[in-house]
């Protein structure tokens, strides 16, 4: 029951109708009596600056979950950052607190992508260490990816992304944090790892090419998505096809949806 003290969280991005994690924070919320509730914002790019400017007047607004395209351009706009935003440079939820800076309430970038990606393996009995990850994808979630696997004992990790250059920038960072990992330069055709891991747009249109070429995996790897737009994706089917391990990009988002409203103050 949605009433006049019930707290709200949006949701951003562009596009929107892909978003699934309004029906699962809700479903929680409800579960433990939270009045709170999660709804989807449709915020196109030109009108973000404007938008995250002014969102702290809404003044029942507690929180936004950052997806994409805003989980780097999110992170300038806010007036602190835990360690993790620090470290990765992208956040995917900002608490607004009662707290003003400069007339406005405070807003504080948090990123549970990584953590979030790294718990749903482990929810489906997926072990780290020493294991080869393939990782298509330089954005704020590969981002976020990538550092919590490092932290997590794998040995090494191959970063693909059309843009060579945000892949190599990525690449030099956690050679940085972590010097014992092999971090290093991947193309699209993936041959000698354990673990393949989809972490692009790709899948979210019907007409996406799928971001990687699975033929080369060999038998037993994972090939794990963090698309949610359908259950299976077209890489999905594809290494399904193949006789391969697949993991669903649902379970990243189960496994954030309580540290969503821990960080938010809600549970």
């Amino acid at each position: 029951m949605i009433t006049g003290n019930t707290r709200v969280v949006a949701i951003i991005a562009d596009p929107i109708t892909h978003v699934r994690t309004p029906q699962a924070f809700n479903t929680l919320m409800a579960e433990r009596g939270a009045d709170a509730v999660m709804v989807p914002f449709h915020v196109k790019p030109e009108d973000f600056e404007v938008f995250i400017s002014h969102v702290t007047l809404i003044q029942s607004l507690c929180g936004l979950v950052i997806t994409i395209p805003y989980k780097e351009a999110v992170v300038s706009c806010c007036t602190g950052l835990t360690d993790a935003v620090k470290r990765i440079g992208a956040a995917n939820i900002v608490r607004i607190d009662s707290a003003q800076v400069a007339g406005q309430r405070e807003k504080i970038g948090h990123n549970l992508d990584g953590e979030g990606f790294v718990g749903g393996l482990v929810r489906q009995g997926y072990r780290f260490d020493g294991k080869r990850v393939y990782l298509a994808g330089a954005g704020g979630a590969a981002k976020a990816i990538a550092h919590a696997l490092a932290e997590h004992g794998v040995a090494s990790i191959g970063i693909y992304n059309r843009n060579s250059v945000r892949a190599e920038q990525l690449i030099a960072q956690l050679q940085a944090c972590y010097p014992h990992i092999d971090a290093h330069l991947a193309t699209d055709t993936p041959d000698n790892y354990t673990l393949a891991i989809n972490s692009t747009s790709l899948g979210l249109g019907e007409q996406d090419a799928i971001p990687f070429d699975v033929d080369a995996l060999a038998a037993g790897t994972v090939v794990a998505e963090v698309v949610m737009k359908t259950r299976v994706t077209p890489l999905l089917a594809r290494a399904q096809q193949r006789g391969l391990n697949i993991h669903f990009g649902h379970h990243m988002m189960d496994a954030q949806i309580e540290r969503m409203g821990i960080f938010l103050g809600l549970l």
